[in-house]
C-alpha cells in the first residue's frame, strides 16, 4: 500500500467521523423539538381546562358539529 492511499484513507475516515457527528447533532436537535411540539400539544389541554374553571354546568358537554 503506497503512501497516497493511506492518506485518502485516512481522510475519507475523518470526512465520515465528521457525517457522523453532524448526523447524531440534527437528530439530537429534532429530538428536542419533538419534545416540544409534545409538551406543547399535551399543555394545552391542561391550559383549557384551568380557563373554563369559571364556566356554568353543561358548557362543553355535547358539540354539534353535523351543521
Amino acid at each position: 500500500m503506497d503512501l497516497m492511499s493511506m492518506v485518502m484513507g485516512i481522510l475519507a475516515a475523518q470526512a465520515g467521523r465528521v457525517q457522523m457527528q453532524a448526523a447524531a447533532l440534527m437528530m439530537k436537535s429534532n429530538d428536542a423539538a419533538e419534545k416540544f411540539a409534545v409538551q406543547t400539544l399535551l399543555g394545552a389541554p391542561q391550559q383549557s381546562f384551568s380557563s373554563l374553571a369559571n364556566v356554568g354546568a353543561g358548557i362543553g358537554d355535547n358539540l354539534n358539529i353535523a351543521a
